[in-house]
Order: structure tokens, then C-alpha cells, then sequence
């Protein structure tokens, strides 16, 4: 009888000798249509990267089998470690694609087998959104409400209970949602009317409703209104309250509130106290907060008309990007960058798109999660060589060490 990982391993190995043999079909005038694939690099050994194979690590771009750039309309990236991770990829079809570490089913396919490539989550058609967390994932339905499946052991689906499901499942109570985001083991939604709800593990606070109890349907975060933006950490929570800035009508009627756990400053209040309900942010934005965004650890915003960015809370690998390795409890500048298009973090690297359409990264790198074709660390950007032209798309788990762009 063939071992389950072994016949994993024997249908990767015949899907990466299909794509690989691919290209050598393509027409004449076509040799750039292979660069025009979902990238992956970092740590695999989950078979996070989606490339059909388990190679601990990847230092520079992989290609994730068989999703083309044009059917990609959104990606996120979970994990719950150094090793541990999984994709996410919605298509244009509104179906989502899934692939890497499954032991609580987190890939959504019905079952708890880990693949190396992408395969689809069952009874879904109708996504527009995803997130994924530590060992859970999300997605936003066309109708607004939410759905769930993976890791339950706090609450994190949202469905009442704390059994795991290998199968999406309904959030209760949510209805007219706009935006999702998925912490390691809790989740937060925003609502049409400024909102924020949130459910899971709540030790830390991170649900923000006052209060340390974890629960298992979604519960309002106190005190929070006129929100258009969320991020969510590891055991932490940003929102941008107020109109999100632009180059075109730089605003600064907003600002950025924070909620959960704080030991390395991650909240930005000038603290490393645990907040159970929203806190400000503190530092000048000058011509207002146009994203926000969160590492396992540290948090980031994309801040005035020239599009910098600012960091802040652990900086144990350099991930704030400052030169230093210094924890910052308010917001300081990443020097030398501006045309910030995107930003992401993970457990401690974050990694940002330019105006000019490259990609820099910064932080720990022990898995090549910088892309830079080494594994060494970095306080300060490096270019990230991802073979990859016209990215309009970055991801990185709150959790893990790898990297997503397309």
C-alpha cells in the first residue's frame, strides 16, 4: 500500500513535470507567457510555495502550478510557524484555489491531506474576498456574509463552535460585509456602516469588546466607528478610521486605531500594555493614511501624498526597515522608500510593492522569504527577484515565512 505523503509526492512530481513540459507548446512570440504565473518563495516545507514539491526553501521566485496571472483577482497567505503555511488564490470565476499545510483542513478541500499545488475549496462559487490566518481561512461572499473553514480550537470560524471543518462554513449573525482580515487564531470583518466585528482567541484582547473571553460568533469591537480599512496581526488588530488618503484628495481627517496584545509595541500607542478596546495609533500623518497593514508582530501605514511608509512594534529581524533591530512602540519612518503601491507583513519580514512595479523586502530571511536569492537577513530593503513584470498583487502570512506575488 503506497503512503499517503508518498502518493502526494507522486502526483507533484507528475504536475510539475506537466508544467514544466508546458511552455515547450507555446507559440512562437509567446516566451514571455511564462512569467505571467503566481510567484512563491520562502519557506516550503508545508508546500506553501505551490510549486509541486516539498523543497525545504526557496530563496528566489518559484512559479505556483498552473494559476495564470490574468485568472488571479486576489491572494493571502496563512501560517502558524517557521515551517508552516498555506495559499489562497480567488480566480476570476469567484471560485478559490488552495494549497500547503491542511492538518485542520485550513485548505477547505474536505480533508486534512497537505498538497504542494493548488487544488479548489469545495462548495464555493461565489468568493470575492479572502483571508487566510494561522491554520484558518476566509472568504467574502458575493451576498456580503462570510464563510469559514480550518482551525476552530478558539472560535475562529465564527460558527458557534470550536469543532474544526475541512468545509467552509457560515459566520453567524454577519451580513453587509466589506472587508475581511484573519489573525493567527481570530478573525475581524468590516461592515458597510463603519463597523468592525471580530471572533476567536481573545487572551490579548484582540477582539477588542473589553474583555479577554474568546468567542465563537462575532461580537462588535467597542468604541469603533467610521472605519473603511483593517488589518489584522498575529494577536493584533489595526483600523483606519476615516476616508483613506490619496495622491489625487490627500485628506487628513483620519487615523489609525489599535487593539490586542502590545509586549513589542505593535499598537504604536507608545506602550507595551495589552489594549482589550481601540486605542489611537500615535505619529503625524501628514496628508492623511491611504493603507494599513499588519506582520505577526509589527504593524505598517502608508502614509501622505508621496506614499511612504511608517512602522512600528517588533524588530527582532529587522522587519520595521528602519537599519535597526530596535522595537519601536510609536510609528518611525522606513527611510529611502516612496511610490509605496502595496505593503505586507509576515511573522517578521514585510515585504512592499514600488510605483515602478519591483519589489523590495526587509527582515528575517532564514528561508529566503526576501526573494533576494540569499538567507540572510536584512534591517534595511533589498530587491526582491521575483522574474515576475506588471505585480499588482503582494501576500505574506501573519504566521510564516514565505511570500506571495502575481
Amino acid at each position: 500500500m503506497t503512503h499517503p505523503r508518498t502518493a502526494r509526492r507522486m502526483l507533484a512530481a507528475t504536475l510539475a513535470a506537466v508544467a514544466i513540459a508546458a511552455p515547450l507548446a507555446l507559440p512562437a512570440g509567446t516566451a514571455h507567457a511564462q512569467e505571467k504565473r503566481l510567484k512563491s518563495w520562502g519557506n516550503n516545507r508545508s508546500g506553501q510555495l505551490g510549486d509541486g514539491t516539498w523543497t525545504d526553501f526557496r530563496t528566489t521566485a518559484t512559479t505556483v502550478l498552473g494559476l495564470t496571472s490574468a485568472e488571479v483577482v486576489k491572494i493571502a497567505a496563512g501560517g502558524a510557524g517557521a515551517h508552516n503555511g498555506h495559499g489562497l488564490a480567488l480566480l476570476t470565476d469567484r471560485t478559490v484555489q488552495s494549497w500547503g499545510s491542511n492538518n485542520s483542513g485550513q485548505l477547505g478541500d474536505g480533508s486534512v491531506f497537505s498538497h504542494n499545488a493548488p487544488g479548489q475549496v469545495v462548495n464555493l462559487s461565489n468568493a470575492t474576498d479572502i483571508a487566510a490566518g494561522g491554520t484558518h481561512s476566509l472568504a467574502l461572499l458575493a451576498d456580503r456574509t462570510v464563510v469559514s473553514w480550518g482551525h476552530n480550537n478558539y472560535g475562529q470560524l465564527g460558527n458557534g463552535t470550536n469543532n474544526d471543518s475541512s468545509v467552509p462554513v457560515r459566520v453567524e449573525g454577519l451580513n453587509k460585509v466589506v472587508a475581511i482580515a484573519a489573525g493567527l487564531n481570530h478573525s475581524i470583518a468590516l461592515r458597510e456602516d463603519g463597523t468592525v466585528w471580530a471572533w476567536g482567541y481573545n487572551i490579548n484582547g484582540q477582539l477588542g469588546d473589553g474583555t479577554s473571553a474568546s468567542r465563537a460568533v462575532p461580537n462588535q469591537v467597542t468604541g469603533l466607528t467610521g472605519v473603511t480599512k483593517i488589518a489584522a496581526g498575529c494577536d493584533h488588530n489595526l483600523a483606519l478610521v476615516g476616508p483613506p488618503s490619496s495622491t489625487t484628495k490627500p485628506t487628513s481627517g483620519n487615523a489609525i486605531k489599535a487593539w490586542g496584545y502590545n509586549a513589542t509595541g505593535q499598537l504604536g500607542d507608545n506602550s507595551t500594555i495589552n489594549r482589550y478596546s481601540p486605542v489611537d495609533t500615535q505619529g503625524i500623518w501628514l496628508g492623511g493614511v491611504s493603507q494599513v497593514a499588519a506582520g505577526c508582530k509589527h504593524s505598517m501605514a502608508v502614509t501622505d501624498s508621496d506614499n511612504k511608509l511608517k512602522a512600528w512594534g517588533q524588530n527582532t529581524s529587522g522587519q520595521i526597515g528602519d537599519g535597526t533591530t530596535d522595537y519601536r512602540i510609536t510609528p518611525v519612518p522606513v527611510p529611502a522608500l516612496t511610490g509605496i503601491q502595496l505593503v505586507a507583513g509576515g511573522r517578521e519580514h514585510t515585504i512592499v510593492l514600488l510605483g515602478d512595479n519591483t519589489v523590495r523586502s526587509w527582515g528575517n530571511n532564514g528561508s529566503g522569504q526576501l526573494g533576494n536569492g540569499t538567507t540572510t537577513d536584512s534591517s534595511t530593503p533589498v530587491t526582491t527577484l521575483t522574474a515576475l513584470t506588471g505585480v499588482d498583487k503582494l501576500a505574506a502570512p501573519v504566521g510564516g515565512d514565505f511570500s506571495l506575488a502575481n
